[in-house]
């Protein structure tokens, strides 16, 4: 038997004994252009990284025949690798995601509604299959390998072209049959612009990186191809990016004010293609949410670590906790 293992390849200490060190996981992340897979050992090492296209033109049920084709290939590489056969399988897809039922309810990029992917997953690889959200099990991955390891109650929010999070709340993740983490809709702008979940002025209209580089282009009349244009502009100097990147900002604390305040959370991870700006997001969120809270739990403000990899991280977690050992909390 041999000790859990962190990305670094230092055993965790945190973690108990491993189960046989031959034997491995299957994790695929689900998005609406690829999928990233991963065959996962004993100690939490990545042995093998695929990616398959995700073949949304085709339907939804292309989409589920294609992982099924993904989840297979990735096992015909185990015996190459000195490993057995997988012993479980964990899969993370976007959307609202009920995990209790193993069903997808529903993922507007994708089309699927109320598709039980664990049941015909199971039956067509013979392996216990874990279902998540992408975000929550990016989250989770962060909160066990990554920048939040060790806490006990973390926030992991994604800024990219839209906003989630996930909420790891007394060592385990909030759900809600599937409905947590949606902060992205949260209203911020009582009387901003539409979303298309049919609200006015939620976050993600004001804070994603698809909505800076908006809403900098409508300021100035000016394109640019992202977000990354506009942080650029900021550090150079430019009024209208700064008025845009300053709004975005206090947006997201007004969001985490709340968000730690109901959930207590010790460290807030922050993730996605936002992220990629580091001190000129990181500083000012960690500074104003921390003037901003009074009684509460002051949390850490920190990068996300574990990148694009995340999602496909947490989904192997995930299918950890289907074999007989330790819960991964």
């Amino acid at each position: 038997m041999t000790q859990t293992a962190h990305p670094s390849g230092r055993p965790d200490p945190a973690q108990p004994d491993a189960f046989d060190p031959r034997s491995c996981v299957l994790a695929l992340d689900v998005g609406g252009t690829s999928m990233k897979g991963a065959l996962v050992d004993a100690e939490r090492r990545v042995r093998t990284r695929r990616s398959f296209p995700t073949p949304v033109a085709a339907g939804p049920q292309a989409v589920i025949d294609q992982i099924g084709t993904a989840f297979q290939t990735l096992a015909a590489d185990a015996p190459g690798l000195g490993l057995d056969a997988p012993a479980a399988a964990g899969l993370a897809v976007p959307g609202i995601v009920d995990e209790a039922r193993g069903v997808a309810v529903t993922a507007a990029n994708i089309g699927w509604h109320d598709a039980p992917l664990v049941t015909v997953l199971t039956k067509r690889l013979g392996i216990p299959v874990a279902l998540g959200h992408d975000v929550r099990a990016g989250g989770l991955a962060e909160n066990v390998l990554g920048a939040g390891a060790g806490a006990s109650d973390s926030l992991f929010i994604a800024l990219g072209t839209g906003i989630a999070a996930s909420l790891i709340v007394d060592g385990r993740p909030l759900v809600a049959g599937g409905y947590a983490g949606e902060v992205g809709h949260v209203i911020v702008e009582p009387d901003g612009e539409p979303c298309p979940c049919g609200a006015r002025g939620c976050l993600e209209r004001v804070a994603s990186a698809a909505a800076v580089a908006r809403r900098y282009s409508e300021r100035s009349g000016r394109t640019v191809s992202g977000a990354a244009d506009v942080a650029a502009l900021v550090q150079a100097g430019d009024e209208d990016a700064r008025a845009v990147w300053d709004e975005a900002v206090s947006a997201l604390v007004t969001v985490l004010h709340t968000a730690v305040t109901l959930l207590g959370s010790e460290v807030v991870i922050v993730g996605g293609g936002l992220a990629e700006a580091e001190d000129l997001l990181l500083a000012p969120l960690a500074e104003q949410l921390d003037k901003r809270l009074t009684f509460q739990r002051h949390p850490r403000v920190v990068r996300a670590t574990l990148g694009d990899q995340a999602g496909c991280l947490g989904a192997a977690l995930l299918a950890e906790r289907l074999i007989d050992r330790a819960p991964v909390h």
